[in-house]
């Protein structure tokens, strides 16, 4: 680790390159399902393979959500595009190249915000988002033998590859999820980083602060979390300034992160552009989005989390941070949405209590039972109309903890299981009054210390009123019958 003093003499240059697979049902150029789990080799066909003779069909969809992401990002739409072949080798690629695109990309010179600790936001820019088939998968089994899996080969992708406009790992970070928060409310990935749906490679180098130019850089690959990228960044960023002080040179290389050793080890020298050959493929014919198609995907956005959690502070006046959460996945934000919908009085604070129980209660459970929102057992009316009990006094607070336990069992509504299990609120004020009457009765110890000045002792008092009242009794009509009682005795 560097000294803050070398530290600040040098600033990280790190671009990203982010592939996201789409959810299409079938294949980027076939009629293969990418059904993720299934036996090795079961999706695939001749195309998918690189049999001699094949042809590839540019699946419609993926175009689709390629635009769909190029507007969400602030992209131009190119009127025309290409798809282009790039030779490589990998074992598991069967045709020995990959299409893809290079010249002349869909999406160009987009950009996305992210927003700071501190609240300041920065914008960075994409480069390009192109579209392209992926690979298949090389499995290194205990035998010392590589199997291929080959259902994989020709899932669509697209890659969304930013200007050098990141400078720390802390950005890198918040850029990566807004990433997977877009493609996730646009509903075109699923993000699941274990799956692969969702990977990174970065791009870094260091060069000093006093310096324009670009330092050597180097590729870091397998990262299979936003914070193993976090982490293999801070590394990779303070080997590089070890190498500079020391007067060693950096090489240009790609590098793998080793998330057990928390160290990046070479993998292999970097290649240039020029050493994939690329060139147009000639079975594809070039990809038109006349301005009709674009506006049409354009009626298909979604209103995106930065609008949606700048209009949850707007109408609902709810904190920033409440926000921020709730807006995190369109699945938690249509669920509060639904629960506020149903509420009796739509004021701030019902808004704010609907806030504290999807924050709290909801994702509680949602996380202790790894369920989606879509998955939660509780309907978010249910959540809006137990708000609404407790609003109009028909329940308190603690009552409400209770049913919200018996709505995850019985699947029913508030209002059924407060009838059926007698946990209506008491509020009739004489009721109250001959408990709390004999409460200060059985405590004169209490009473007398309240009545010298030591008022915590409220508390207790209303603890035992609600105590023998099974928590039923209405704790605000409590605290006033104790009050008015001893102020008089």
């Amino acid at each position: 680790m560097q000294s803050n003093a070398i530290e600040t003499k040098y600033e990280p240059v790190i671009g990203l390159e982010v592939h996201a697979q789409m959810l299409t049902e079938s294949k980027a150029f076939c009629a293969c399902s990418t059904e993720f789990g299934r036996e090795p080799n079961h999706n695939v066909c001749p195309v998918c393979l690189g049999m001699p003779g094949v042809l590839p069909v540019l699946n419609k969809k993926l175009v689709d959500y390629i635009v769909l992401m190029g507007l969400a990002t602030n992209c131009t739409i190119a009127p025309r595009s290409v798809l282009a072949r790039k030779n490589y080798f990998y074992p598991d690629l069967p045709k020995g190249y990959q299409i893809s695109q290079y010249e002349e990309p869909i999406c160009r010179n987009g950009y996305v915000e992210i927003e700071h600790k501190d609240g300041s936001r920065k914008k960075i820019g994409i480069t390009r988002i192109h579209m392209e088939e992926d690979a298949g998968k090389s499995i290194h089994d205990r035998d010392a033998e590589t199997l291929i899996d080959l259902n994989r080969s020709g899932v669509p992708l697209i890659e969304i590859v930013t200007e050098p406009d990141i400078r720390s790992a802390e950005e890198a970070y918040l850029y990566l999820t807004k990433i997977k928060q877009l493609v996730t409310y646009l509903g075109i990935c699923d993000g699941n980083m274990e799956e692969g749906s969702l990977r990174c490679d970065a791009n870094v180098s260091i060069r000093r602060k006093d310096q324009d130019t670009f330092g050597t850089k180097t590729e870091v690959k397998n990262m299979n979390s936003f914070r193993y990228v976090e982490k293999a960044l801070d590394y990779e960023i303070n080997r590089q300034i070890a190498l500079c002080e020391s007067g060693e040179k950096v090489v240009q290389e790609t590098v793998l992160w080793d998330e057990n050793k928390g160290i990046t080890t070479p993998m292999r020298s970097k290649e240039e552009a020029h050493d994939y050959r690329y060139f147009p493929d000639p079975d594809l014919v070039p990809v038109v989005v006349d301005e009709s198609w674009s506006e049409k995907i354009r009626t298909r956005l979604p209103e995106l989390p930065a609008e949606r959690r700048d209009r949850f502070v707007a109408d609902y006046n709810l904190p920033k941070y409440d926000a921020d959460v709730l807006t995190v996945s369109r699945e938690l934000a249509d669920y509060y949405e639904a629960a506020v919908q149903v509420l009796k009085s739509k004021n701030d604070r019902s808004a704010k209590n609907v806030s504290n129980w999807v924050m709290g209660e909801v994702l509680r459970v949602a996380n202790e039972r790894a369920v989606s929102m879509s998955e939660f057992p509780i309907p978010p009316a249910h959540i809006g109309e137990l708000v609404n009990l407790i609003q109009d006094g028909t329940i308190s607070g603690k009552i409400a903890k209770d049913v919200f336990e018996f709505m995850l069992e019985d699947r029913q509504s508030p209002a059924e299981i407060v009838k059926k299990r007698g946990l209506r609120q008491v509020s009739d004020i004489s009721e109250i009054e001959s408990i709390v009457r004999q409460t200060i009765e059985t405590h004169p110890e209490q009473v007398t210390q309240y009545q010298g000045g030591k008022t915590k002792v409220l508390g207790f008092l209303v603890g035992q009123v609600m105590r023998a009242t099974k928590g039923k009794a209405n704790p605000q009509i409590v605290n006033d019958i104790i009050k008015k009682l001893l102020d008089v005795v």
